[in-house]
C-alpha cells in the first residue's frame, strides 16, 4: 500500500534542506522551532532517512546522500504543485508571476526590450529575469529547464526536444568593421578575410561560432588577435582597429545605426540560424507558460525581426 502523501511537507522540507538548519528554517517559514521539528520527524520517517545530520557542533548540520538528491528536486516539486492548484487562476492583467528566461547577450539585446513591452500592456504586475546561459543549462538541459521558464539559443547546442520548443526567429551573419578601417572601402572580399586581424567569438561551450567554423571549412585560417565569449565586446575591440569579425545582423545593424561599426555581407554564404526558445516538459501545459510563448511571438514582431517559418506551438 503506498505510504500518505502529505503535500503540506513539501515547503518544510525545502527549506531544511535549503538552510540546513532547523532554527533558520523556521525563521523563513515563520513558524516555532518545535512545530518545524516535527515537521522534520514526519520527513524523516516518511522517507526513513535521517536527511539532515550534526556535522561538527550541534549548531551546523549536513545532508545524507538522500537530502542532496532531494534538494535538486524539491523545488520543482514546490513549483508544479503550484501550478497544479493555480491552473485555472491565471489572468494576466492581475498575475504577478515571475519569469526566468535564460539566454545570450545577443538575443536580450535584440529582443529584450520588445519583450519586455509587449509582455507589460497587458500584464502589468509580472516581471522577467534575463539570466546568461551556461555550459551546465546546455549539457543537463532538458533537466536544467525545470526551474526556469526556458532558453534561447540555436539548434544545435540543446539535444533536440520533439515538442518542448518553438522556433522564434531567424539572424544570419555579417562582417563588422571599423568606420574608420580604411583597408576596406566599398566591398569586403574573400581574400581580405585572411589578410585582416580577427576578433572572434566563441560560445559558452568555448566552441567557434558557425561562421567562424565555416571559414575554416573553406581553406581561411584568420588572424585572431582576440577571442572573447561575449558579442556586446566586440564592438569595443573592432571600433578604431583594422580587425574584423562577424556578428548577428541584427544586432550589428543596431551598432551600424549608432555609428559604431560598419556592416559587411560575408564573401562567402554564411548559414543563417534559427534563434529558439525551449522548455521543461513540465511547462508544457501551464498557462502562464503558454501566454509566454505567445508573448515571444508578439515580440518578434515589434523587434523588427524575421520571425521563424513554420514555428512549433
Amino acid at each position: 500500500m503506498p505510504r500518505t502523501i502529505d503535500l503540506n511537507l513539501i515547503p518544510p522540507l525545502r527549506a531544511l534542506l535549503e538552510e540546513r538548519s532547523v532554527s533558520k528554517a523556521a525563521e523563513r517559514m515563520h513558524m516555532s522551532q518545535p512545530a518545524l521539528s516535527a515537521s522534520l520527524a514526519r520527513l524523516r520517517i516518511h522517507f526513513n532517512d535521517e536527511l539532515l545530520i550534526r556535522s561538527g557542533t550541534r549548531y551546523e548540520y549536513k545532508l545524507t546522500p538522500l537530502g542532496v538528491q532531494l534538494l535538486a528536486r524539491v523545488y520543482s516539486a514546490e513549483m508544479s504543485v503550484e501550478r497544479l492548484f493555480a491552473a485555472q487562476d491565471f489572468d494576466p492583467a492581475t498575475s504577478t508571476h515571475a519569469y526566468t528566461l535564460a539566454t545570450s547577450d545577443y538575443s536580450m539585446a535584440v529582443l529584450g526590450g520588445s519583450l519586455s513591452s509587449v509582455m507589460r500592456r497587458s500584464a502589468p504586475h509580472v516581471s522577467v529575469r534575463f539570466e546568461n546561459i551556461t555550459a551546465d543549462i546546455v549539457l543537463r538541459a532538458p533537466d536544467s529547464l525545470r526551474d526556469i521558464t526556458g532558453a534561447l539559443l540555436p539548434h544545435g547546442y540543446i539535444s533536440e526536444m520533439k515538442d518542448q520548443y518553438l522556433d522564434v526567429f531567424v539572424d544570419r551573419w555579417v562582417c563588422v568593421v571599423s568606420p574608420t578601417n580604411t583597408l576596406i572601402r566599398r566591398e569586403l572580399t574573400f581574400e581580405m578575410l585572411s589578410a585582416l586581424p580577427w576578433v572572434e567569438s566563441f560560445s559558452s561551450q568555448a566552441q567557434l561560432t558557425p561562421p567562424d567554423r565555416q571559414m575554416r571549412m573553406l581553406g581561411v585560417e584568420p588572424m585572431v588577435e582576440i577571442g572573447v565569449p561575449s558579442f556586446m565586446a566586440i564592438a569595443d575591440l573592432v571600433a578604431g582597429t583594422d580587425r574584423i569579425a562577424f556578428l548577428p545582423y541584427s544586432y550589428a545593424r543596431k551598432l551600424e545605426q549608432s555609428g559604431a561599426l560598419r556592416v559587411f555581407e560575408c564573401p562567402f554564404d554564411a548559414v543563417p540560424f534559427l534563434e529558439t526558445f525551449w522548455w521543461s516538459p513540465v511547462h508544457s501545459h501551464d498557462p502562464e507558460h503558454v501566454w509566454f510563448r505567445a508573448q515571444l511571438s508578439e515580440a518578434v514582431r515589434e523587434a523588427h525581426l524575421t520571425p521563424a517559418p513554420q514555428a512549433n506551438t
